[in-house]
């Protein structure tokens, strides 16, 4: 936790944040696509897995989730770099409380829209080990969000977040937001 609170500590300029992100976009928006609609696919013709395709059906439901995920994605680190001085990076995390935005609808609108988006992208490939993949890693992702960054947000921001977390979901959205 000690890393944490030291990375946490420092203010970096928009420049330095944006220049940060440029790894995580090649692996999240070419690499990572790159896996799940290339390589798994005929990773799944290689092992004779089930073909998932089920024409227009896959893209019914593929591209939406696809459309879903990308919006909270980006909404998501929109907010962290213009309104809270940070990145979605833990070495470089936002200096205020975001609970607007798409994180009023839950704790974690980043991996939720990742997740979806990538999600979408199995199903409209109809590759079985694409969306294990994903689920996988989505299962990986969350679990370290509930043990290690929920534990530093609250070391972080207090009575605040603990209240935060009280009154917002972790990953699934609430759309429809109560009037407080």
């Amino acid at each position: 936790m000690n890393r944490y609170k030291k990375w946490a500590s420092r203010e970096y300029s928009l420049k330095h944040r944006l220049l940060a992100l440029i790894p995580a976009f090649f692996l999240f928006v070419l690499i990572l696509p790159y896996l799940l609609v290339i390589l798994l696919p005929r990773l799944d013709s290689s092992l004779h897995l089930p073909e998932l395709y089920h024409g227009v059906l896959n893209f019914v439901i593929g591209i939406p989730l696809i459309v879903l995920g990308v919006i909270y994605g980006f909404w998501s680190i929109y907010s962290q770099l213009s309104r809270a001085s940070g990145t979605p990076l833990p070495m470089m995390p936002t200096q205020k409380l975001l609970i607007d935005g798409p994180f009023k609808q839950c704790r974690n609108p980043m991996t939720f829209g990742t997740i979806t988006a990538y999600l979408g992208v199995g199903i409209l490939m109809g590759s079985l080990s694409s969306i294990l993949l994903v689920l996988i890693i989505g299962g990986l992702l969350v679990t370290y969000l509930k043990k290690f960054e929920e534990r530093e947000l609250e070391m972080r921001f207090g009575q605040d977040y603990v209240e935060y977390k009280k009154s917002t979901p972790f990953f699934f959205p609430r759309i429809w937001l109560r009037k407080s």
